[in-house]
């Protein structure tokens, strides 16, 4: 992993040196932002969870604002802005991008069931998928009763870049996410539909607030005005393709398309959480019941839930990497969030982080290594390099974190 000779004392990927955790929640000031991933180098990451005078995150701030929403004023603007672009030809007249997870499912099934819409869905499927994630993509369609585009991307290409992001980044999961942020509004630009719906804004998970300002999402999430300046696995573009053996067309469904471009096509991309409220244990109920969706029949690694990430064999080093760079492992997304939601109290899920957040992903552990041809080593040996002095220290031969959440009550 490309990262400098550091200080006891230094910290890695620009993260704050002091460790604060959220009053309301356990979340830490070291979450990271995920936007825009295409330009985060090996060493530089900006944080953007924001904790204010009171001690509470930007995150659990933006849920308190959510009591205050008068939702069913925000039902009615939905209405008229479907009405805007809902067809009588048959035509698609919007586009979901997912998986066929719980919020996708909710998402699209809402929009073609509940608003008459008539959406397409589109789907970057994952490098390995498990098997309730292929099962649960399969019930969304059969059972949900919708049309769907799945891209599967040159495979070749998809495995060097995840060993890549692995080796300059250790983060497995960066590649993938391009492609899921950039391929759906590439597609709606290809097939004339102009409206593109996501889910939640990412500022209920700790993105900038101004977000939940409006409902349309920032074109810079999957636009630019140059690649030149851009860099997918921890690598500029060009080194890719000069030093790879990759086409611009290989790596076409991982960069966003020309901010031109989408504006000529007046795609409109927006949060459907904007105009609904969105929680994500009732996006679960309403996709078991409406399109099949099923939990993991066993507890997901690294954390105490059975519904959320489901889809990737991937998904458990992500948030173990997580845990290796910021102290945040998947315990920890789960709980603040069911935190916010009233469904656990503080310290509930400080228990929780306390006993699963960095249990080590063994399931898929040695598949996912030779897939994309790494050794086992040589990850563990990333995972040591790419911890931050200011977040661990080694007691007795074994790593431990300098400022756990449970020594901080």
């Amino acid at each position: 992993m490309n990262v400098p000779d550091i200080k006891r004392n230094d910290t890695l990927y620009g993260l704050p040196s002091d460790v604060s955790y959220c009053t309301k929640c356990v979340i830490s000031n070291q979450r990271p932002s995920s936007f825009p991933e295409a330009r985060h180098t090996a060493d530089r990451v900006t944080p953007t969870i924001q904790l204010d005078e009171q001690g509470v995150c930007s995150a659990c701030r933006v849920n308190e604002t959510k009591q205050q929403i008068d939702w069913a004023e925000r039902e009615e603007k939905l209405v008229r802005l479907l009405d805007r672009y809902r067809r009588s030809d048959g035509g698609y007249d919007c586009l979901v991008p997912g998986s066929g997870g719980k919020d996708s499912c909710f998402a699209a099934h809402v929009l073609k069931y509940k608003y008459g819409m008539n959406p397409l869905t589109v789907t970057f499927p994952p490098i390995l998928y498990t098997d309730i994630g292929r099962q649960n993509f399969e019930r969304w369609i059969e059972v949900g009763g919708l049309d769907n585009v799945a891209f599967k991307p040159n495979g070749r290409v998809q495995k060097i870049l995840t060993r890549l992001s692995i080796e300059n980044l250790l983060h497995p999961f960066q590649t993938f996410i391009l492609g899921q942020k950039n391929v759906a509004p590439r597609i709606a630009m290809d097939m004339g539909i102009p409206l593109v719906f996501y889910g939640e804004s990412e500022a209920e998970y700790g993105n900038p607030v101004a977000e939940t300002t409006t409902s349309l999402r920032d074109k810079s999430y999957f636009s630019s005005d140059s690649l030149d300046d851009l860099y997918l696995a921890g690598t500029p573009v060009r080194t890719l393709m000069e030093d790879y053996e990759i086409t611009p067309a290989d790596l076409s469904p991982y960069l966003p398309a020309k901010r031109e471009s989408l504006d000529g096509k007046n795609i409109n991309v927006h949060y459907l959480g904007y105009y609904i409220k969105w929680t994500p244990q009732e996006a679960y109920y309403y996709a078991a019941e409406h399109c099949g969706f099923q939990p993991s029949p066993v507890r997901t690694e690294g954390t105490y839930s059975k519904y959320n990430s489901l889809d990737d064999k991937i998904d458990g080093l992500h948030y173990f990497t997580t845990w290796i760079k910021f102290g945040i492992g998947r315990a920890t997304y789960d709980a603040s969030q069911e935190i916010r939601n009233g469904h656990l109290t503080r310290e509930e899920g400080i228990q929780l982080v306390r006993r699963f957040d960095g249990e080590f992903p063994e399931r898929y552990f040695e598949e996912v290594m030779d897939c994309i041809d790494m050794s086992p080593d040589r990850f563990l040996e990333l995972c040591d390099q790419g911890r931050s002095p200011h977040l661990w220290q080694k007691q007795d031969g074994e790593w431990q974190l300098r400022h756990p959440i449970w020594e901080q009550l």
